[in-house]
């Protein structure tokens, strides 16, 4: 059982009381030469007892599974930006990444767009270069997310080189036209619905901010050039 997991105890606690109670009852049963009636409708009660605490202690260890075992990502943490970037887009990306880090188990983030690194921040990889392999092309031309929930077990993990080395899980979220927002976890299996729904939420807004600060960017070189 994992050793982070808080609630180790109170789900051990039913299974050990009800062990430990039908052991004593039948240690009671065999040094009892002579059995009461009143002692029999105690031990009925006492083994049903005993049987309900079990099956809240096996129930408890269904509806509430151990915790995926974190791990400490190798890397060094920092923040890149593409100095090319306006600054708008510079404060978009480090809010958006902001926000990514403190609020989920995302422990790294690369943005991707048009073939560009736009930003990396948290812990990073020594490689810094991203070549799209088959998982991160299909998200760009698709527009659907990935989320590799146990990293290791899949073979095409080989691809995210720009990731830590023992990132435990990954997220590629389509960003707009052409871009992603590829995020490592340091547990498997520990992004939740909610935060699926939440990281598309903010790709979707740095996706549309990104291209209308580049189409402005875009239209203010063309005013130069006329003048």
């Amino acid at each position: 059982m994992a050793q982070n997991d808080p609630n180790r105890v109170l789900r051990l606690l039913p299974l050990i009381t009800g062990g430990l109670g039908s052991t004593l009852l039948l240690v009671n049963r065999v040094l009892t030469p002579a059995l009461t009636e009143s002692q029999a409708r105690s031990d009925v009660i006492g083994v049903i007892l005993s049987a309900l605490l079990i099956l809240t202690g096996l129930l408890w260890q269904r509806v509430q599974p151990t915790l995926p075992e974190a791990v400490t990502l190798i890397g060094e943490e920092g923040l890149e930006l593409n100095e090319a970037l306006p600054d708008a887009a510079k404060t978009e990306l480090a809010w958006a990444s902001h926000l990514l880090l403190t609020n989920t188990v995302t422990r790294s983030v690369v943005v991707y767009r048009q073939g560009k690194i736009l930003l990396r921040r948290g812990i990073l990889s020594p490689k810094a270069e991203v070549t799209p392999g088959p998982i991160l092309k299909r998200v760009l031309e698709t527009g659907k997310a990935v989320y590799l929930v146990n990293l290791k077990i899949y073979p095409g993990r080989v691809e995210f080189d720009y990731l830590p080395e023992n990132t435990q899980g990954v997220i590629c979220q389509p960003m707009g036209q052409g871009g992603a927002l590829i995020l490592a976890a340091n547990a498997p299996r520990s992004y939740t619905r909610q935060d699926e729904t939440w990281i598309e939420g903010i790709a979707d807004k740095l996706g549309h901010s990104l291209s209308e600060l580049a189409w402005e960017n875009q239209g203010a070189e063309v005013a130069v050039t006329e003048s």
